[in-house]
């Protein structure tokens, strides 16, 4: 889900960059000490799945595990994806440089956003509901992420129209693939540390 470089048009790449640095800003500032070494586990995971890739034109589809990194982590999640995505450009050119802020955009604000809107289900006394949370977040997550893409692209000019409709559509199989991934981690979590999904204000109980 990296947009290579020399795609997009000067103003979708700044508008992106500029939304990108705004949530990189509220993560660091909500970003605690002691989530140091769970944010620095999750952008490891996130940095391996999202190596795996399918090319799709200037674009790929792959897996993100976004909404769950948005679960461990909340506004967290933000500064987590940009390093693993600055990783991911200095040492294997996905993406790039300057088309780092609208990659940052596109996965980690799904990201945050799915795993605010989901928490409650999560946080049901009834296993089904918060099976139904974890699901729908990895679903959604990628989903959001793969309509913002679209949305670069087909801001950059009508001749990305065709490959816009194509990212939409073949992430569709992924978006199931990861919402079954985050109900499994999550349920695995649950029992054994259940604490851990609970790490991120706004998101987690207050103690």
């Amino acid at each position: 889900m990296h947009i290579s470089e020399g795609v997009l048009v000067a103003p979708v790449l700044a508008g992106s960059a500029a939304l990108a640095a705004a949530g990189l800003a509220v993560g660091l500032t909500r970003l605690r000490p002691e989530q140091t070494v769970p944010s620095a586990m999750v952008a490891a995971v996130f940095f391996l799945a999202s190596l795996v890739h399918v090319p799709l034109g200037p674009t790929n589809a792959h897996l993100t595990l976004n909404g769950l990194v948005g679960l461990v982590l909340g506004w967290g999640a933000v500064p987590a994806i940009f390093v693993a995505l600055s990783l991911q450009a200095l040492l294997f050119q996905f993406g790039g440089l300057t088309t780092l802020g609208v990659n940052t955009l596109i996965m980690a604000a799904p990201a945050v956003v799915c795993a605010l809107a989901c928490r409650p289900l999560l946080a049901s006394p009834h296993p089904r509901v918060v099976s139904l949370g974890a699901f729908c977040t990895g679903f959604c997550a990628l989903g959001l992420s793969a309509c913002i893409m679209a949305a670069c692209l087909a801001l950059s000019g009508e001749a990305f129209l065709p490959l816009a409709w194509l990212v939409l559509l073949g992430h569709l199989p992924l978006m199931l693939v990861e919402g079954l991934i985050s109900l499994a981690a999550v349920s695995f979590l649950h029992k054994v540390k259940p604490e851990v999904l609970a790490f991120a204000p706004p998101f987690g109980p207050h103690k």
